[in-house]
């Protein structure tokens, strides 16, 4: 049900408890979130939020159902409360127009079998930033301090070039410096900017900071060049920069400097994806112009226990599914479907190596062509 005052100063506290900490998103979200919570004998045993956001994807903004913060009282875990609210959580969302939703959560194995599936890993770098300013050098480019129109409009037009992002909603920029208590720096003219720069700065217990990019927005190389000697000015405090999970985009900037670096990944869980309507996510997308595609799919239902036969067509940016009787030259579960759609299958060999099924090369080559013209990036975290 929907979390009235009461219901949802229960669900915070059972959020406190089952996480082992506050989950301050639950506040600083609560006014633009919907919260559903189930109730056994009186009490909250399990909630979550959920948002009604855009993700772009081929360029276009498609409503998605953003879930986040989903807790089940320890005592009520294992009778597949989660899986029951989960689809509560969506129902609202769904009716609100979301047609694809979008997940951040350890347990992957549980949503992969609901038909979520994770398009890319996901890294936190970080790097000495002694390497960094031994690598790059500062420019005359201009360098602003502080958030401005300018460089959240930069943002919107950068985040259009991938598939994943959100289109951040006008109160994201406060909520995010509120939860992050970032400091933010634009690059470039100043009505103008061709770079956006976000990091957080905290005390290190022992020596000078730890600095954390949590946003690295940039139009061109040299503005990436500016912004990572922007980075390594702070050498004489920070002894590394780390770049949030999915902070830095993947641009081959450090790739073609790795010998002069001591850089280190860690693996995060990544962020899933999940195809709720597929007539509508394939409409509202956005496609290549000038590529035209026809190709017969089956694709698995939404119970898993049945198959679907499609026709696929783009034609000149736009795109269209329709149901079909007879087999397909191509077959896609729900999971290997939301890969497909954030064009996380560069190749058709990629998809074969997954288990991908197909009659022939040519037509899933044909069907890999329609979404990777963008890779998949999804830097923003609930």
């Amino acid at each position: 049900m929907e979390a009235d005052e009461p219901l949802w100063q229960e669900y915070n506290e059972l959020a406190t408890r089952s996480y082992g900490h506050p989950v301050g998103d639950i506040t600083r979200l609560r006014d633009h979130a919907d919260i559903r919570v189930a109730v056994r004998d009186g009490r909250v045993i399990a909630g979550g939020l959920s948002l009604l956001l855009h993700q772009f994807f081929g360029g276009a903004p498609v409503p998605s159902a953003i879930i986040s913060a989903g807790a089940v009282a320890p005592e009520e875990r294992g009778d597949r409360i989660a899986s029951r609210l989960l689809t509560e959580r969506l129902r609202p969302l769904r009716e609100n127009g979301a047609v694809i939703s979008t997940v951040w959560t350890t347990s992957n194995g549980h949503l992969r079998r609901l038909g979520w599936q994770a398009p890319v890993p996901v890294f936190a770098w970080s790097i000495a930033t002694e390497d960094l300013k031994r690598t790059f050098t500062r420019s005359r480019m201009d360098i602003e301090h502080g958030r401005a129109q300018e460089g959240e409009e930069l943002q919107r037009r950068l985040a259009q070039q991938w598939n994943g992002p959100i289109l951040r909603p006008d109160w994201w920029p406060g909520w995010l410096d509120d939860k992050r208590e970032l400091t933010t720096y634009r690059f470039g003219p100043p009505q103008t900017p061709t770079g956006l720069l976000s990091l957080a700065m905290k005390r290190h217990p022992r020596h000078g900071m730890e600095l954390t990019v949590h946003d690295f927005w940039a139009a061109d190389t040299q503005t990436v060049n500016e912004m990572m000697a922007f980075l390594g000015s702070h050498h004489t405090r920070a002894p590394a920069i780390h770049f949030r999970r999915s902070a830095l985009p993947p641009y081959p900037t450090l790739l073609h400097h790795l010998h002069r670096y001591r850089l280190t990944a860690e693996a995060w869980h990544p962020w899933m994806l999940r195809i709720l309507d597929l007539p509508e996510a394939i409409r509202l997308r956005g496609w290549p112009t000038g590529l035209n595609v026809s190709v017969p799919l089956e694709i698995e239902s939404e119970t898993g226990d049945t198959w679907q036969s499609y026709l696929l067509e783009v034609k000149d940016g736009t795109g269209q599914i329709s149901a079909t009787p007879g087999h397909g030259d191509v077959r896609l579960t729900r999971g290997q479907l939301a890969v497909w759609y954030a064009g996380g299958y560069q190749t058709a060999a990629a998809a074969e190596l997954v288990g991908v099924a197909a009659k022939s090369r040519y037509a899933l080559t044909q069907l890999i062509r329609a979404t990777t013209d963008m890779e998949p990036w999804l830097p923003d975290h609930i």
